[in-house]
């Protein structure tokens, strides 16, 4: 039996952060909150006899990513028409880059469960998006808002073969767009959209099959789910002798399963031709270097200093790095904790108890009510042994909440922690008095108990019992009954 594998590459449209559309001074709105067609003037509506601007603010924003991706910036780039006729598309042609690109030939590396890959970037190009249309019955709505705003397509070349390499590749830009700055990364406002194109070949060779066009995968869950679908369909009619279809396809979330939309256009479909209203496009050396000057410290290169400076692990660093925001806190909060608290520490409580309540929460790191400085003041407090982990933890709830500080909560709710031998002791001759039956047991040889006597003693305190001293006492203790 012959033994299929699967040549996948993606095409990643991201909405470029700017304050007006690429080609004229119309702002760039939200379009889950503004009302339809309100950012509209004469050139994104296509009208007659307009001529458009380039906007220099998504060229830099382009620039960025390109270098980011190691691509070769194009000191000369042309726009051209894309001709194709929808109804959100008011001048019945795209703006966009089609043969001579800003940005082209780059790479990007990512991480897998089989080890690093180094995935080949064929180009990065600009272009305006279209509009949208919300279907109703049986007529659609054209909403103008977003028509215009400019868009950078990255496309890569085929060179995943497993739908994991593509949601890695995919999680990867995403960290890469968002640490410049250039994107929200929000893919459930559109802001950030995946297309995949995969087809299945023969293990071993090198030719390329037909492939098929999976349109606006909005999460990584949907594009790995459709990628996983198209790959076992495909490999199915193979192995029935049957052909693929070149064509465009929807995915269907409900129902698990890919869709016809259309056959897949060529380039010629579309007739570029070079856009007459705009000349080309000149980036000059100098401003190239001024912009990689102007980079931030990008996602790889943090996780290797995470992983380096504060001697966290790679699943630990790689979760970090995922949002700038969110390793912004875990830095800020080291630098505000002393060596009492580790840097490993404080990455566990961010991932774990931290992340936890803002999924519950549905909010992000930059809208809690407790900044880095006041969660190192509560890890600092719980390392002293004023209260234990599960206070703090119960306490860093009630800060989330309230945005108090864990100092005033721990002061006014009586929460600090009873390290004292002689009251822990009393605690535990009490407990031990009150069980005789199970003190038996335990000296019967049942030794387990040992661990449901030190439960009985956390209860009795309220929980705010030191647990190393309890335990420490406890076994004192009962070392001592067996003696007696």
């Amino acid at each position: 039996m012959i033994e299929y594998e699967p040549v996948i590459g993606l095409e990643v449209h991201a909405e470029l952060q700017t304050n007006s559309k690429m080609f004229c001074s119309c702002a760039v709105v939200d379009n889950t909150r503004s009302e339809p067609n309100v950012a509209v003037c004469p050139v994104c509506a296509g009208m007659p006899g307009v001529l458009p601007v380039i906007n220099q603010q998504a060229v830099e924003m382009a620039i960025k990513v390109g270098l980011a991706l190691e691509c070769t910036i194009n000191p000369t780039s042309l726009f051209a028409r894309k001709n194709y006729f929808y109804p959100d598309l008011p001048k019945g042609y795209q703006i966009s880059q089609y043969e001579y690109p800003l940005a082209s030939n780059g790479v990007l590396r990512i991480h897998t469960s089989e080890g690093d890959r180094t995935i080949r970037v064929l180009r990065a190009h600009l272009e305006e998006d279209t509009g949208k249309l919300t279907h109703v019955d049986n007529y659609s709505l054209v909403d103008l808002n977003r028509a215009g705003v400019p868009l950078l397509e990255i496309v890569s070349q085929p060179d995943m073969h497993s739908a994991e390499e593509a949601r890695a590749y995919g999680m990867e830009l995403r960290a890469i767009l968002r640490a410049l700055g250039v994107n929200s990364g929000d893919m459930e406002k559109g802001v950030i959209r995946f297309e995949a194109n995969v087809s299945v070949r023969p293990r071993g060779t090198d030719i390329l099959n037909t492939r098929v066009e999976i349109k606006n995968l909005n999460s990584f869950r949907a594009m790995e789910r459709a990628i996983i679908y198209q790959i076992e369909q495909q490999t199915l009619k193979y192995e029935r002798g049957e052909k693929i279809v070149q064509e465009t396809l929807g995915w269907d979330e409900s129902r698990g399963e890919t869709y016809s939309q259309r056959s897949k256009e060529e380039a010629h479909d579309y007739r570029y031709f070079p856009e007459p209203d705009l000349p080309p496009l000149i980036v000059e050396n100098a401003w190239v270097d001024q912009i990689r000057a102007s980079l931030p410290e990008l996602p790889k290169a943090r996780l290797q200093r995470f992983i380096d400076q504060y001697q966290l692990t790679p699943y630990d660093a790689a979760i970090l790095v995922q949002e700038a925001s969110v390793a912004d806190y875990f830095e800020a909060a080291v630098k505000a904790v002393d060596q009492q608290v580790t840097a490993r520490v404080i990455a566990l409580w961010i991932t774990g108890e931290l992340f936890s309540w803002m999924k519950q929460a549905a909010v992000e790191i930059e809208a809690i009510k407790v900044g880095p400085e006041s969660l190192a003041a509560l890890l600092q407090t719980t390392a002293r042994g004023d209260i234990n982990q599960n206070t703090a933890k119960n306490v860093l709830g009630k800060m989330l909440e309230s945005g108090r500080s864990a100092g005033d909560i721990i002061k006014a709710d009586g929460l600090m922690q009873i390290s004292d031998n002689d009251a822990i002791v009393q605690l535990i001759d009490r407990v031990i008095e009150a069980n005789p039956g199970e003190v038996a047991n335990y000296l019967a040889g049942k030794e387990t108990l040992a661990n449901w006597f030190f439960g009985q003693v956390m209860r009795q305190a309220g929980g705010k019992a030191n647990p190393q001293v309890v335990r420490a006492e406890l076994e004192r203790r009962l070392s001592a009954l067996k003696t007696s």
